[in-house]
């Protein structure tokens, strides 16, 4: 039997045919699941509607998820035509490119604002609204990478709002619990992808995992989208809160080899 026979999420967060929240949407159509996606702009919009034509359950829905309406509106008509669902995948970044380039503190009050906004606080807006619709045992598994925890030179501001993206899900984890819903993380390693390519040392993050991560080799999406279905999955069931790191071993490094 299929992990996800008969269940039905959400995807937000699918940029291209490379990025993780497509991997995950693959993974999670081939284990049975019918999905909903959202799309913010028409060059999104084009992009996403490409990748699922030829999946007729498929759901391509607006949503800005800065904004509160449209993640209201997102819901609405998930509800009309889904229901219930049973998860929801929440793949969602966002800074200026010239928060990447040099300090960290060159970052304007108002730009980390922003990033905080669509970053962190997108996945508590989310679960808010989300959650009347959400089955009990459903599962809500959130993108994070590891510059979240310790300083990784150029992440900068995206560092400290995948550390509040970490801590809103262990939050949430609490306040859901009662209600049978799970919130983890996933803890990717670096991937080249669309929104990877704006980070200046992407090249320097992918050297340096490939060369001291205990398994000496950069992750793939689809390593990530099999640690994503396992979390969606009843395989689950008891956990809640975590911090799953997909990276090779690399966060668990107190120094490097030479």
């Amino acid at each position: 039997m299929k992990l996800l026979e008969g269940k039905k999420g959400v995807v937000l967060g699918v940029a291209n045919n490379k990025s993780i929240a497509w991997a995950c949407a693959q993974l999670c159509l081939e284990q049975g699941a019918s999905l909903a996606f959202n799309f913010l702009g028409e060059a999104q919009e084009k992009r996403v509607r490409e990748l699922v034509k030829d999946i007729p359950s498929a759901l391509v829905i607006p949503c800005d998820v800065s904004k509160d309406s449209e993640i209201e509106g997102f819901f609405r008509e998930i509800e009309i035509n889904f229901g219930k669902i049973d998860f929801i995948i929440h793949s969602v970044a966002f800074t200026e490119k010239e928060n990447l380039k040099d300090k960290f503190m060159v970052v304007t009050r108002e730009s980390f604002a922003s990033t905080m906004n669509v970053s962190a606080y997108s996945l508590v807006a989310v679960a808010k609204v989300a959650l009347p619709l959400l089955n009990p045992g459903s599962s809500i598994v959130t993108m994070s990478y590891y510059g979240a925890e310790k300083v990784v030179p150029k992440y900068n501001v995206m560092g400290v709002a995948k550390a509040a993206l970490e801590s809103c899900a262990k939050y949430l984890a609490y306040d859901l619990g009662e209600y049978g819903v799970r919130v983890n993380a996933v803890s990717a390693g670096p991937i080249r992808t669309l929104s990877s390519s704006a980070i200046p040392g992407i090249k320097d993050m992918l050297e340096s995992a490939q060369k001291f991560s205990p398994l000496k080799k950069n992750i793939t999406a689809d390593d990530v989208a099999r640690s994503t279905l396992y979390l969606l999955s009843d395989l689950s069931q008891g956990v809640t809160g975590e911090v799953l790191h997909v990276d090779g071993g690399y966060n668990t490094l107190g120094m490097f080899a030479v």
